[in-house]
């Protein structure tokens, strides 16, 4: 697990780091640190701007996501382990990524969705959702698949968004190329 100090460092990770290609590990036990990181994760979803925001958004490899349609505080909610089950339906519709900043992609999904997941005290909820709500959850569980909604483009998205996604590609690499060289440089004293 992490520790209470990591938990507050968490931060919205960008594509292409790896972490968002990765499919998530269920969690196994429940308890009091799992309300923490879903409330660190509900504060970066709403600092954003965001509906719904995913264990490997933030660099945690679980199957864990939060989701809220109206942005009101009272519509906050955790998915742990969440199975998605019973779409139907399909509508198209344009989804951005608070990890893909700057990309928009029309994207096909089911207008109804079941979902049967955890809780973070480890208690079981069943829903059914439609329109918004059964998009979010559709787009989350996709990030614990190591799915993202460039894996939907059309040729004409890929075109629309080419420059987005290489200035993404660009930051991340000039980071990290700093980061290691400081590594490199530490290790050398």
């Amino acid at each position: 697990m992490i520790s209470t100090e990591q938990i507050a460092k968490l931060r919205v990770v960008s594509y292409p780091d790896p972490i968002l290609r990765k499919v998530c590990a269920p969690i196994e036990t429940f308890g009091p640190q799992w309300q923490q990181i879903a409330e660190r994760m509900l504060d970066l979803m709403h600092a954003h701007r965001g509906v719904g925001l995913a264990g490997p958004q933030v660099g945690l490899p679980w199957r864990i996501f939060v989701w809220n349609p109206t942005g009101q505080e009272e519509d906050d909610h955790v998915f742990i382990n969440p199975e998605l089950s019973r779409l139907s339906g399909q509508a198209v519709a344009e989804e951005g990524c608070l990890s893909i900043e700057g990309v928009n992609v029309n994207v096909q999904r089911a207008v109804t969705a079941d979902v049967d997941a955890h809780l973070p005290d480890g208690s079981t909820v069943k829903l059914r959702g439609e329109g918004l709500v059964a998009r979010i959850w559709q787009h989350e569980t996709d990030h614990l698949n190591g799915r993202l909604i460039l894996d939907y483009m059309s040729a004409a998205d890929e075109i629309a968004n080419r420059r987005a996604v290489k200035d993404l590609e660009a930051k991340y690499k000039a980071q990290h190329k700093g980061a290691a060289r400081r590594a490199k440089k530490r290790a050398g004293r």
